[in-house]
């Protein structure tokens, strides 16, 4: 997967609070583009501004192809390897800035792709904008879902034919460390008939006010621990 690292670029960076020049850029592939392009001191780096506008020919051949789009669908075929992400959900948007935000750690960036995202002279696209625009909708979901999470964590659960299932609490379930362990309820999902098993602290009064928690069917109000049936 390494080859595709240069590429994972035309996609997602722009919405970052930082300098224009960073949003969307190459990363090079570190055989072929840091040996052949930065082989130089760090007082050289400074030079090679990340304004380089390349055009696909120039990044093949370094062995690049732009795989924005496989990153997330795992199509690395030539079909796959596609720029193309505008039928991907907020989701889907969101996990490609992932994937760039991890590359980015260790990857120098050397330019921008002249195509889809990028005019000859450097300017954003209407592709660009539209993708940015679905990745602040999609960030600002995820910092809800975290912080409902934070709220609400999850249960640990288990089940089987035997003895059917059980949800209870501990100080760490759902991932989230804390220093209470709480009680199980079903918190419904406005509108769907969905819900999830979380733990609250029954002292908590915000708990009391939210009418989408529910608890469990014959289980105590206050115990850490509920058995549940298939109906």
């Amino acid at each position: 997967m390494l080859k595709y690292l240069i590429p994972l670029v035309s996609v997602v960076l722009a919405v970052w609070t930082v300098p224009e020049w960073l949003a969307f850029p190459i990363y090079g592939n570190v055989v072929h583009v840091l040996e052949s392009w930065l082989r130089q001191s760090v007082s050289d780096l400074s030079s090679l501004t990340p304004e380089r506008m390349l055009t696909e020919d120039e990044l093949t051949l370094y062995n690049g192809k732009d795989a924005s789009r496989a990153f997330i669908t795992g199509d690395f075929t030539d079909i796959g390897l596609s720029n193309d992400v505008t039928d991907f959900s907020e989701p889907q948007i969101v996990a490609l800035y992932d994937w760039l935000s991890f590359y980015q750690k260790d990857y120098t960036p050397v330019g921008k792709l002249i195509g889809r995202f990028y005019t000859e002279t450097g300017q954003p696209t209407d592709a660009l904008r539209q993708v940015e625009s679905v990745l602040t909708d999609g960030l600002k979901k995820k910092a809800q879902a975290q912080n409902e999470m934070q709220r609400y964590p999850s249960c640990n659960s288990e089940w089987s034919e035997a003895s059917g299932g059980r949800v209870w609490c501990s100080e760490k379930s759902g991932g989230i460390h804390r220093d209470w362990v709480g009680v199980p309820r079903m918190l419904f999902t406005p509108g769907s008939g969905h819900s999830r098993c979380v733990c609250i602290q029954p002292s908590n009064p915000i708990h009391n006010e939210n009418r989408n928690l529910r608890e469990y069917k014959d289980c105590p109000p206050h115990v850490d621990s509920c058995r549940i049936t298939k109906d």
